[in-house]
């Protein structure tokens, strides 16, 4: 017989070709896409075989519900996202739902019945890589949705507003999926860990402390496109040069200060983009996280007055704007210990470690507390074809989470949270 992790990894895995991937060859499901559309038809149906009712709520999220004793008691969230990266993995997201999925089915086969009601949510934009506004699907279910954010425009030149309308979304209710302050207990967020910390220890699972504090900016340099043949050295203004000592600049500057903090250029787009024309335009990303905030702040102040500088010295037109800023996301402490028992009931070691990867668990941390638990994955690689699970550690996940269940639903009868 199949184990319930065995069972989320292979729906993982089923997940990560087509239809459900708008990519011909790989993953790559973008928000409001055709793929995206599918996945959620395919992950509603085991929903259904789970015990659960599904719907689709305002901001797109789709989310299983599975009753509890008490109708009107505030519910307990189990969720992650199904959106991915371009060339992704199948698990970063995914597993969390599939996890969640499977502990209602356990419970359900039981016929068990907790005091609240667990929804499994499984939310449509995390990533932000067909539109740059990551998790705005969580923002709306925690309360934090700007009505501006319908007109950024995505990758394909359609804004989200445009989107919604397209797949038969009313963008207008967009906001209609917050939950009222209360009506949540407690948000559990399973996800890999992303990093190499749990495999270096032997251990197949951990319990998460809190999630980095993170800045996106976009930097756009102008110089002035030219002659590759007939402008002199002296004379140039090469944007694309500008911007690669920049880019270094975000490199050393990351690599000065406290071990939990990064600093990454991830994109670098470049015109026009001839090979005889010296480059007259660049626009990059620059991602920053440290886990203390102030580590954080003060390395994108020094790193955007060097862009400054090496603006001013190659004679370039630079601006940069903040497009992201999330502040550093304690995961709750009784919950923790809650995460904690449930490891140990299950023999596992405990290991409480920090995130530097955003999750929508952050965002759903102003409207209730939270809790984590982070899976091994092969080599702590992530946001690539290779990322790989045990469905070893996978089950134990699933026990664990198990475990938490119960332990919560005997703290909220007793009224300790």
């Amino acid at each position: 017989m199949v184990s319930g992790g065995a069972r989320a990894v292979e729906r993982c895995d089923a997940l990560g070709v087509a239809p459900y991937s708008d990519a011909p060859d790989g993953l790559y499901r973008g928000w409001l896409t055709p793929a995206f559309a599918a996945a959620q038809q395919a992950i509603a149906g085991w929903m259904a075989e789970a015990g659960m009712t599904a719907r689709i709520d305002g901001a797109t999220n789709l989310i299983g519900r599975y009753e509890g004793a008490t109708p009107d008691a505030p519910a307990l969230l189990i969720g992650s996202h199904i959106d991915s990266v371009r060339d992704a993995g199948r698990y970063d997201g995914p597993l969390g739902v599939m996890l969640g999925v499977e502990c209602v089915a356990a419970l359900s086969a039981a016929g068990k019945c907790l005091p609240f009601a667990i929804e499994v949510i499984a939310f449509g934009d995390e990533e932000g890589s067909r539109f740059p506004s990551p998790m705005l699907t969580s923002r709306a279910v925690a309360g934090g949705f700007d009505p501006a954010s319908l007109s950024v425009v995505g990758l394909d030149g359609a804004t989200i507003e445009q989107a919604l309308v397209a797949n038969d979304y009313a963008p207008g209710r967009f906001a209609e999926a917050a939950r009222a302050p209360g009506s949540v207990i407690a948000y559990l967020e399973a996800h890999i860990e992303q990093g190499p910390a749990l495999e270096a220890d032997g251990l197949a699972v951990g319990v998460v402390t809190g999630i980095a504090a993170q800045l996106r900016y976009r930097v756009v340099v102008e110089g002035m496109a030219g002659h590759a043949g007939t402008t002199s050295m002296a004379l140039r203004r090469d944007a694309l040069a500008a911007a690669a000592e920049m880019v270094l600049a975000v490199e050393r500057i990351g690599g000065q200060g406290p071990s939990d903090l990064v600093a990454t250029v991830g994109r670098l787009q470049v015109s026009p983009g001839a090979v005889n024309v010296i480059p007259g335009h660049a626009d990059f990303s620059i991602d920053i996280r440290a886990l203390d905030p102030r580590a954080r702040d003060t390395a994108a102040e020094a790193i955007l007055t060097e862009i400054k500088a090496i603006g001013t010295r190659r004679e370039v037109v630079v601006s940069a704007e903040r497009v992201h800023d999330l502040a550093a996301s304690p995961c709750d402490p009784k919950l923790m210990d809650l995460l904690s028992a449930a490891l140990a009931a299950e023999g596992q070691a405990e290991r409480r470690l920090a995130s530097g990867a955003g999750h929508d668990a952050m965002v759903m941390a102003s409207l209730c507390p939270t809790a984590m638990l982070f899976l091994r994955c092969a080599g702590g690689v992530s946001h690539n074809p290779a990322e790989a699970v045990d469905p070893a550690d996978v089950e134990i996940a699933r026990r664990v989470m198990l475990g938490f269940i119960e332990r919560l639903g005997a703290a909220f009868l007793g009224e300790t949270l």
